[in-house]
């Protein structure tokens, strides 16, 4: 029997996300709840989206990640790569992200002229399942910058990241008292929701909890998501086999074989179920994090 879905999707799976946050019509909804996270420090009034899509390496990796020029309210711009993260070496991910940022924008020639004139650039990670490790465990927004180790002075401010790790944000509906606070409760709340909360009037959360109703999705959008549902919960299974078949050998390769071995199959089989359906190409990439020419070939 086909388990009933609830009201609202989860926004924090690939597909959810980059509906929510990755559409140029959405794009309010960013705008929001990036102004939520700068707290002041930047009021961003406009943003364009660039056609980079960097997905995972594994199908549980998080591969929604999305980067856009921001401008100011002072007409300064600025780029910020988005993530949704649950993965291993996120740190080293991070900096890899955001360097690639800062070199992607030397020119290819006249860097005298140029004068090594680089825009701000930040990485916001919404991280879902883990911790940073990084200093106190009931801290559930970081704002890190480049600074002296000794005296704490900031030594470049345009260069930084803004962690949300959505296991230290506690608050229960009745204390939510910042635009913010609702943003993250939203997060990683709605999927268990059965109605929007009485005090989430604003339109911003209107919109929101409009377009993460499940039954406003198409036919394809829910076939889609739903395969990634159940992509989760099968490699969730098979990540949990691979430990105990690890643990019974002793041997760190045969959890890496299994995983490996696991993750691939499952994706192989949604993306023929979804290519059944009629689900465009496009969408079963999003779903699967196949690329397009395997899904063609199937």
């Amino acid at each position: 029997m086909k388990q009933e879905q609830p009201r609202y999707i989860d926004p924090l799976m690939d597909f959810s996300f980059k509906k929510i946050f990755g559409d140029v019509q959405n794009k309010d909804l960013l705008l929001s709840l990036l102004n939520a996270l700068f707290r002041g420090r930047k009021h961003i009034v406009d943003l364009e989206f660039n056609k980079n899509d960097h997905p995972g390496n594994s199908i549980d990796e998080g591969g929604a990640i999305f980067d856009v020029l921001c401008t100011g309210d002072r007409g300064e711009k600025f780029l910020i790569e988005v993530q949704r993260s649950k993965q291993e070496q996120f740190m080293k991910r991070a900096l890899f992200y955001t360097s690639r940022q800062i070199s992607g924008q030397a020119p290819k020639g006249k860097r005298k002229e140029w004068k090594y004139a680089i825009s701000e650039v930040y990485l916001v990670a919404i991280l879902c399942d883990f911790r940073s490790d990084i200093g106190l465990k009931d801290r559930y927004l970081r704002r890190i910058l480049l600074c002296d180790a000794d005296s704490g002075e900031i030594f470049h401010e345009e260069f930084g990241f803004l962690f949300i790790e959505l296991c230290n944000f506690n608050k229960m509906q009745f204390e939510l008292d910042t635009i913010l606070d609702k943003w993250l409760f939203a997060l990683k709340n709605m999927s268990e929701l059965r109605e929007r909360p009485s005090n989430f009037n604003e339109p911003i959360f209107e919109k929101l909890f409009d377009m993460a109703e499940y039954t406003n999705f198409t036919r394809a959008e829910r076939s889609a998501y739903e395969m990634e549902q159940k992509r989760r919960w099968d490699n969730y299974a098979v990540m949990e086999y691979a430990k105990k078949q690890a643990s019974e050998k002793g041997m760190q390769e045969g959890f890496e074989k299994g995983m490996k071995e696991g993750e691939q199959k499952k994706a192989l089989d949604v993306a023929i179920e979804l290519k059944k359906n009629g689900v465009p190409t496009e969408l079963i990439s999003k779903a699967t994090q196949l690329n397009i020419p395997e899904i063609e070939a199937l």
